[in-house]
This record gives C-alpha cells, structure tokens and sequence, in this order.
C-alpha cells in the first residue's frame, strides 16, 4: 500500500512540472500513435533460409496497394465527402434526382400515398393501364402509338428519335426511400415498330434515356402542381398498396395455423404491421431482422393521441407495471419466407407454438385486416 501511494505520489508531482513534455509531448511515451502508419516504410519481400521447403507460397500479410501515387508525402489530409447527388432545389415534396444517365423522382411520402398520384398523372396523359401489381409498387401500361397519348407525350416520343409509328408501353416502379417515409420513382420504357406483337420486356436499365427523362420531369412538373393545390390521396390505394394477392389460413404438418401470404416480405411485413396496428391487442415489440413482432393478448392496442378519460384519469391513470405483468398474455408473431410466399405463424416463444385456438384468433384478424 505504501508504495503504491509513493508511486501515485510521484505521478502527481512529474505531471506538475513544466517538463514533461516527455510524456505528453509529440515525441512522450503518451504520445498520439493514429498517425505512425504515415511513417511506415517497405520492406523487402520475407525469404525463407537456404534448406527450408515448404509448399504454401510466401504473400504479405499487408500488401500496399498498387494505385497509391505517392507514399512518400508527408503532411496533414482530409479525406474529401462524397459527392451528393443532384437535386433540384426545390422545396416541394417531389425533387429530382440524377445519377449519370438515370433519372428519378424523390417523394417525400410513403409508397402508398405516391401510388395514386402517379396513376393519375400517366392516366392523364392518355396511357391506359395494363397490369397493376401494388404489392411491389408496379404498374404497367399497354402498348400505344404516340397519337394516342396527349399532345407533350406525343411530342416527347417524337423528339426522342424513334419511328414514328412506332409503339410505346411504360413501367413505373414506385420504391421505399433510403429515408424514412419517402419514395422514388422510377419510368422504364420499350418500343417496338407498330403492328409488332412481339412481347417486348423492359431491361434493367433504360435503353430509351432521352423519352424516360423526359416522362420523369413531366412527372415531376405534374405531381408538384398537385401538392401545392393540396392533392388527396387514395386510401383505398393506400390500403391495397401493401395488401398481398392472396393471403389463405390452413394448417401445416402438425395441425398448427399458418396464414400464407402471396407476397415478398418486405411488402408482408408492412401488410401484417398494419394489420396488427388495426387489431385489438397491443404490439409491445418487433424485430425486423428476426421477422417477429411482439403482442400482448392481454392489453388493448395504443392508439395515437388517444388521452385518457375522466374516469381513468381519477382512479390513477395507467396500471401499474406489476399489474401487466401480471396479466400479460405475450406471443410473438413471426413471418418466414418459404419459396414464393411468405407465412405467419404465432409462438409463445421460440421454442414452443402458440395453442391452436390462440393462433386461430390472431391470424383471423390479420387476415380480415388484409382484406
């Protein structure tokens, strides 16, 4: 104990002094080492001694790399950001992105509330509607010539340089936002001579760029108008937007309950939290990694902005937290993908199901909530 105190003792008085740069300074003991990888030098290539085999090739463990232009450059760096994309300032809800030759545009909405609005826009325009798929936020358009379509389509098909008899069908994707609660939306075309019947596909790319950017800053002119008029939105599109095609109720091998969902799961796990969210229990948790989400049978589903009522508010509020214990009733409800489909299931826990008429209730609700 006495020399560990001689020892604190003496710490106290050398960092005290005036002279310690050597222990703080840039060349002390403390000093900062995040930087001596500037003053690493290369060595020549490990060789084993004279007599020795061996069969595995001898490569370094660090290997510098073969495009630096210059490691002998000594100095401060900073390590430049990354370019953003470029958007057209503007403060609506829909901007314009670009990347290369690709076009988009950014919607500051979710899916479902942009899926109407650029139904509407192609439909005004004189494109009839083909396919609808808003599932995966696709629709598709039949095959038109450019007469058929309103004057500035009819334009734009001519100045980007097909035939003029030619036909033209749109793919209009509408995807979930890098940020939350935003979309893009992105235009494909294809063409063929007229009177083809050739089922012409879209690529992965836009092989028309000049028509497709075209249509998109059209898109954009148009849904920009909208928003500042103060356009509605569709909630019947916004309820189908991620309502599976087919959702079924029917047992597996073991007689449990399992809801099968004709979707993938990105657009299952919207659909089935939605449902939940309608339900009459309270969702306490979810995992999305893990594909769970986490109820209680027990408490009655949170609303939003609901306050409590005169009664509840006098008899003190909400209940205890031992009193939820107490009565909680939890189960988790879990999605897995198997092959096309996706199914849900409901567990106590991970290691034993729910009891089938438990399961039953569940699924029920979601599935008339899917409806």
């Amino acid at each position: 104990m006495k020399r560990l105190a001689g020892l604190s003792a003496l710490a106290v008085i050398i960092s005290s002094t005036s002279g310690c740069g050597w222990l703080w300074g840039p060349d002390g003991y403390f000093r900062d080492r995040g930087s001596d990888y500037l003053e690493a030098q290369q060595t020549a290539p490990m060789k084993l001694p004279p007599g020795v085999q061996t069969d595995k090739r001898l490569v370094p463990l660090l290997p510098i790399p073969s495009n630096v232009p210059d490691d002998n450059v000594k100095g401060e760096f900073q390590v430049p950001r990354p370019l953003p994309l470029a958007t057209v300032a503007s403060a609506s809800d829909y901007t314009l992105q670009r990347n290369g030759d690709s076009r988009w545009v950014m919607a500051q909405h979710v899916p479902s509330e942009v899926w109407p609005v650029a139904m509407q826009f192609f439909q005004d325009n004189g494109f009839r509607i083909d396919e609808q798929r808003p599932q995966t936020g696709e629709f598709t358009t039949t095959w038109q010539r450019a007469d058929e379509l309103s004057a500035p389509m009819a334009r734009h098909i001519g100045t980007s340089g097909l035939a003029a008899d030619s036909e033209t069908r749109l793919r209009v994707r509408i995807e979930p936002g890098v940020q939350r609660n935003t979309s893009e939306i992105y235009v494909v075309s294809a063409n063929r001579p007229a009177g083809s019947t050739a089922n012409v596909d879209f690529g992965q790319t836009s092989v028309n760029t000049g028509l497709d950017a075209a249509l998109v800053d059209e898109m954009l002119i148009s849904m920009s108008r909208s928003a500042e008029k103060g356009g509605s939105v569709s909630l019947l599109a916004a309820r189908d937007f991620d309502t599976p095609a087919r959702v079924s109720l029917s047992e597996d091998g073991s007689g449990n309950p399992v809801l099968s969902l004709t979707e993938d799961l990105d657009r299952a796990w919207s659909g089935v939290g939605r449902a939940l969210e309608q339900g009459e229990w309270r969702v306490e948790d979810i995992n999305r990694t893990l594909g769970l989400y986490y109820i209680n049978l027990a408490e009655k589903a949170e609303k939003k902005d609901e306050k409590p009522g005169f009664l509840s508010s006098l008899f003190g509020g909400k209940p205890a937290k031992e009193e939820v214990e107490a009565r909680a009733q939890r189960y988790q409800v879990r999605l897995s993908k198997v092959g096309d489909s996706v199914q849900v299931t409901v567990e106590e826990n991970i290691n034993k199901v729910a009891p089938p008429e438990v399961a039953r209730k569940v699924l029920g609700v979601i599935q008339d909530n899917l409806g």
